[in-house]
């Protein structure tokens, strides 16, 4: 006989039935219902007894990969980063893994594989796209989209509200400062770039000097440091993301230039790393986004099957730390 333990092994280890170990390592819905002193014991048990589930098994059995892709469009983008860990930290208990899908390429993966949940960070209003995400529900993938104008259709939509809300970093640098620059990864037909130019324009203030970057931190880095070696350069910065607005505060600190004494700056989507940052980086975005998306991810694990999808939005706000406000 075999010494592998089995669910047998670990409930009468753990005293719980063999359903309930089943319920907790599987993370079935009724595994809510158990107290999380029993859950605990029930994975700790399952943990020291070394107790290893047959994932190939069980995936011809229920159709179920055990994988919860993340299509990640900049995987250097510390939101990006951010987003990985979290809902990693969120699976993983329920013997989930996470892996990551680059450069946005969801398509060709879920032609290939059948995730249990895909969270998209970005799908563009393209009926053809949309007709894939159709018809990759229809075939039971959980998908959760980011999208600012998709309608649910048998997947869920995420949705930020964010275009609205960049307004409010403009004007909260334009407090204290008319000569306002931007660093942006685009200028065309972009939302978020679009905030800048009407808040300038409305404030009756001359546009830029502006700077567009590669969409990736040493990209913006390259960008911040030709705009801010200008001889007119600016003495405030709206960047389109975080990660451009970290690397325009490092190029600040090569050129020996305060922040925000001789340079403010502010950025776009509140990652963890802006927050931690020296000095903390004030931005427009989401509170408490990435944990409320593991949740979200946790949940389609186990209780979406059938629903029509749903629309989850999580409003931006502004949020003002050292990057841009002086000291008092």
């Amino acid at each position: 006989m075999s010494d592998k333990p089995t669910l047998r092994t670990v409930a009468a280890a753990a005293g719980v039935s063999i359903a309930t170990v089943s319920y907790v390592l599987s993370g079935h819905p009724r595994s809510q219902a158990i107290s999380e002193t029993t859950a605990r014991r029930v994975r700790d048990t399952a943990n020291q007894l070394g107790y290893r589930r047959n994932d190939a098994a069980r995936a011809i059995r229920t159709g179920k990969s055990d994988l919860v892709l993340l299509s990640l469009s900049v995987l250097a983008d510390p939101w990006a980063q951010a987003v990985a860990a979290e809902v990693s930290a969120a699976v993983t208990p329920l013997g989930k893994t996470a892996l990551i899908v680059a450069d946005g390429d969801w398509r060709t993966v879920l032609s290939n594989r059948t995730p249990d949940v895909i969270f998209i960070d970005h799908v563009a209003d393209d009926p053809e796209l949309v007709a894939d995400l159709e018809r990759f529900a229809e075939r039971g993938v959980q998908i959760v989209a980011f999208s600012e104008v998709l309608e649910p259709r048998g997947f869920d939509v995420i949705r930020s509200g964010a275009e609205p809300r960049c307004h409010l970093a403009v004007e909260h640098l334009l407090e204290r400062h008319t000569r306002v620059g931007a660093l942006t990864s685009r200028t065309e037909g972009f939302p978020r770039f679009d905030a800048y130019l009407n808040t300038m324009t409305a404030a009756g203030l001359p546009i830029g000097p502006v700077a567009t970057f590669e969409p990736h931190p040493e990209g913006a880095y390259r960008a911040a440091r030709a705009l801010l070696t200008q001889p007119d350069r600016p003495s405030a910065l709206y960047c389109t993301t975080d990660f451009a607005a970290i690397a325009a505060i490092r190029v600040a600190h090569r050129l020996h230039l305060d922040v925000p004494g001789d340079l403010a700056v502010i950025g776009v989507g509140n990652t963890p790393e802006g927050e931690h940052y020296d000095p903390s980086l004030s931005t427009v975005g989401p509170v408490g986004f990435n944990e409320a998306l593991g949740g979200i991810i946790v949940d389609r694990l186990s209780t979406r099957e059938g629903a029509p999808g749903e629309v989850f939005d999580f409003p931006w706000q502004l949020i003002v730390r050292e990057s841009s406000s002086p000291a008092s």
